[in-house]
């Protein structure tokens, strides 16, 4: 879908609501930008030029060790901002992580030097940059407690589950899941199989066929 710069801030509740002498500010500042999928749109040691609010795709966070060892952090949708851009802007720090279009994506770009003018002056722009950052936050300690916490044996079985979306056939790799899920593919590849033993999915070269989806689900709701 084409944004027009007049209607971009319409997409967020947040700035929405602004007044209008700030939407129009914000309108006149700002630019669209398109990006291609599987572009890097950001990365370690990089510092922000821009707030993006990203207005239509996807854009997957991740953080990548010394070894190359990769975690999904969060992703970004359409009609949110970034969380590690804002901290980047509001610390004036480079960036610890990097940002990957996962698919074509349009956001509204705003400079650095008018974000930091309206989180100064606009009481109602710093309650939306505030409050998106917090909820972002919370998500991420969430993240933080799956991982150290979590069953991983649970934790693939609802990462299946939420890739499948009511289908049989998931086209993934064990390097891709043990991303999204902050393991080593090792791992990943004995829970897999431990999976297929008791019958519950089939593998093939980047394919897991569900059989029993009813199995998964079952264990994917336990509280641990």
């Amino acid at each position: 879908m084409t944004q027009t710069l007049d209607a971009w801030v319409e997409r967020f509740p947040g700035l929405s609501q602004l007044d209008t002498t700030t939407k129009k500010l914000l309108v006149e500042r700002s630019a669209v930008v398109n990006v291609p999928r599987d572009t890097i749109i950001f990365g370690p040691g990089k510092s922000p030029e821009n707030m993006l609010f990203l207005l239509d795709g996807k854009v997957r966070v991740q953080q990548v060790s010394e070894t190359g060892h990769e975690i999904v952090l969060y992703r970004i949708n359409a009609g949110e901002s970034c969380v590690l851009t804002t901290a980047c802007l509001l610390a004036f720090d480079d960036y610890s992580a990097e940002g990957i279009a996962e698919t074509d994506v349009q956001a509204a770009a705003i400079p650095r030097d008018l974000f930091d003018d309206l989180v100064a002056q606009s009481k109602a722009f710093r309650t939306f940059v505030f409050s998106a950052f917090s909820k972002r936050i919370t998500d991420l300690f969430l993240m933080i407690d799956e991982v150290a916490f979590q069953r991983i044996d649970v934790r693939l079985a609802q990462r299946l589950s939420i890739l499948a979306d009511d289908k049989a056939t998931i086209a993934t790799t064990h390097q891709k899941l043990s991303v999204e899920l902050g393991t080593a593919r090792e791992v990943i590849s004995r829970q897999l199989q431990e999976f297929q033993r008791r019958g519950w999915i089939e593998q093939s070269r980047g394919i897991i066929v569900l059989l029993k989806q009813d199995k998964l689900a079952s264990l994917a709701d336990k509280n641990i």
